[in-house]
């Protein structure tokens, strides 16, 4: 081992040598903070840590679900290096450098934390890729540093997925305009940034292509439906009584759940109920169901109602507000992302659908089908997570007539719709008829919203549902 001088200071400066320099980290042990070590060549590859980085919204501790990589492996910039889970959504984390996987910090389903080192990643120094903050040597980074990256001098804040999503389309990060928090560049961005290069029009989710129907003489024929009432089945879990008590953390969506309903205790709810004769409606989607199939859509009841929730909102705004946390001021949001409440493997989701106010029925059961099959899939982005300004909770699809919902805080309002039974009632004749009836439940922050603001909407509602055709009038 060769060198000039080794100056014991606040950091070890660059040890300028024209020999190669190698030193054991066992014996480079100093009291003060900065220890940042460089050398002008090395003999091997530099070891880094690659940090987990801040993904947003406040995260700052995930689960690992999964590892794509293990110890040894060669890994490329982009590549996927695991899967967490946070108690928002689902992310990748990928590759920031190219070389071999050395140590993994975290085994699956361990609590890994934001700027804690995730993986090793030795990398061949003579490219001078690795940061002087990555080395093994350095502290850990302060959330500024770490939650920007650097490119040409401009700072961008992107999650890994959508910086991969902009190196396959090679468009540079510094030209995106971010309009998420703090000017983050979310996949929306990049999509729009892209859509205006090439003057495409892109769509929310991919859609099949519009094909002609069959004739009548190839159509087949629809399978007669089972009247007969259906039975709960239980779920198939095997049963293990072990005779001792299980301790196991919070976690997940459901570290968001105890979060989420702590907060929504503090709110006055209002609740309001109401029966919804729906028998014009299933009729009406009867008739457009194989429309919407041939276009490559399931389409279900929820997009109508998710459409009237939002011509009610255009009524009463008040419902589609957010109130601070001093009750000191009320803000109106001037889009209508109306949340779904999702049954999933991973615990209760409430993913939204953007800009329902400018949304045709078709376009609200696109992006329904699109957020269901990325729910079932546990790969619901952040993105589809959060933003919501109202929340319907379908609670028929499992069971129940009533419900009493609970508000999504900083949201205001929320609906929970009940199973659609079919039920004898009088027609205008005061005939008896069969209908189709559903019962919906309201919840309302009675700090801003009174019960007669409530009521209004809900007729509002109830009389586009009731009489879909009416929609027309107000559609735009």
């Amino acid at each position: 081992v060769c060198t000039h001088r080794v100056r014991s200071c606040s950091s070890i400066r660059v040890i300028k040598s024209k020999y190669v320099c190698v030193f054991d980290k066992s014996a480079l042990k100093f009291t003060h903070q900065q220890r940042l070590f460089r050398t002008s060549a090395v003999s091997c590859g530099q070891i880094v840590q690659f940090k987990l980085s801040d993904i947003g919204e406040g995260i700052t501790e995930v689960t690992v679900k999964e590892w794509y990589i293990k110890e040894g492996d060669s890994v490329s910039q982009f590549d996927s290096i695991c899967e967490v889970q946070s108690d928002k959504a689902s992310v990748t984390i990928t590759s920031r450098y190219d070389g071999i996987i050395r140590k993994l910090h975290y085994s699956i389903d361990d609590i890994a934390f934001v700027g804690k080192p995730l993986v090793d990643i030795e990398i061949d120094a003579s490219k001078g890729v690795a940061s002087e903050e990555d080395v093994v040597e350095t502290p850990p980074m302060s959330h500024e540093e770490h939650t920007h990256q650097e490119i040409k001098g401009h700072k961008t804040l992107a999650t890994p997925a959508v910086r991969r999503l902009a190196m396959e389309n090679n468009i540079k990060l510094s030209e995106v305009v971010g309009t998420g928090k703090d000017n983050r560049i979310l996949k929306e961005d990049i999509l729009n940034y892209l859509a205006k290069q090439t003057g495409a029009i892109l769509p929310p989710s991919p859609k099949a292509e519009i094909v002609s129907p069959l004739p009548k003489s190839e159509t087949v024929p629809a399978a007669p439906k089972d009247t007969a009432r259906k039975i709960p089945v239980p779920v198939s879990r095997p049963i293990v009584f072990s005779g001792k008590d299980k301790t196991e953390p919070v976690t997940g969506f459901q570290k968001a759940m105890v979060k989420t309903m702590s907060a929504a205790l503090k709110i006055p709810h209002f609740g309001y109920c109401d029966e919804i004769d729906l028998t014009q409606l299933v009729q009406l989607r009867e008739e457009l169901k194989p429309l919407a199939e041939i276009r490559g859509v399931k389409l279900s009841l929820m997009p109508f109602f998710i459409k009237a929730a939002s011509l009610g909102l255009l009524q009463y705004p008040i419902l589609n507000a957010s109130l601070d946390e001093n009750c000191q001021n009320v803000t109106y949001k001037a889009s209508h992302n109306i949340g779904v409440a999702m049954d999933t493997e991973q615990g209760l989701i409430v993913p939204n659908v953007k800009n329902v106010q400018v949304c045709s029925v078709f376009d609200i059961a696109a992006e329904l089908n699109r957020l269901q099959s990325l729910g079932s899939a546990g790969q619901l982005g952040t993105s589809d997570l959060t933003g919501g300004t109202f929340t319907l909770s379908n609670i028929g699809t499992i069971g129940g007539t009533y419900a009493k919902p609970v508000i999504l805080p900083p949201e205001v309002a929320i609906g929970a719709l009940g199973k659609i039974q079919v039920v004898p009632r009088f027609n205008r004749k005061g005939e008896v008829c069969k209908a189709q009836i559903m019962n919906v439940s309201w919840s309302a922050d009675h700090r801003i919203i009174d019960g007669a603001t409530v009521a209004r909407f809900s007729n509002l509602w109830k009389s586009y549902v009731e009489n879909p055709a009416s929609m027309l009038l107000d559609l735009k």
